[in-house]
């Protein structure tokens, strides 16, 4: 089971909140709004990242299942074969529907592969999904971090990296949404 995505930087926002009330510098003020942006993009991206990795996790299980249904017909087919054979072999009659029953195992065989694979697509989409989405948690994670720095140092470069980290995040959450 894959790690919940956390957004451990609860202090780092309170002590941008803080130094912003107190500041004579009105920019202090902006910085604390992008870095409560960032933290709320930082929650949705995260649940975002964990409802990819469950969904990814559910269709590897139907794959999984459905690759167990697919040997199961395949011992029925072959029990079903060797009997036919066995049969065969003695020279005695072989049952009217035997023959059809295995053409039917292994068109049954045929549809239940084809889910399998589509199980595993889907979970291969989902879970790319999940590391684009966990990459847009970690850059808006750098980009909070960046911003308490800027303010703790009064140095408005570092909010100006903050809002790049942040674009980059906000690009991860887009394609993570639609790709």
């Amino acid at each position: 089971m894959m790690c919940p995505t956390e957004v451990p930087l609860e202090n780092a926002q309170e002590e941008i909140l803080h130094h912003a009330k107190h500041a004579e510098e009105n920019w202090i003020m902006g910085v604390a709004l992008t870095a409560a942006l960032l933290a709320v993009l930082a929650a949705v991206t995260a649940l975002m990242a964990e409802h990819n990795a469950n969904e990814a996790m559910i269709k590897r299980i139907q794959s999984s299942d459905q690759w167990a249904f697919y040997q199961a017909k395949g011992i029925k087919a072959g029990v079903l074969q060797t009997r036919i054979d066995v049969l065969a072999a003695l020279g005695k009659p072989v049952k009217e529907g035997d023959q059809a029953k295995l053409a039917r195992y292994e068109g049954e065989q045929k549809e239940i592969k084809a889910d399998a694979e589509t199980h595993e697509r889907e979970s291969e989409v989902h879970l790319q999904r999940h590391v684009r989405l966990s990459y847009g948690v970690t850059m808006f994670q750098v980009g909070i971090a960046i911003s308490a720095i800027s303010v703790l140092t009064r140095r408005k470069a570092f909010w100006y990296l903050a809002g790049v980290f942040g674009a980059i995040g906000a690009v991860l959450l887009i394609y993570g949404l639609v790709a």
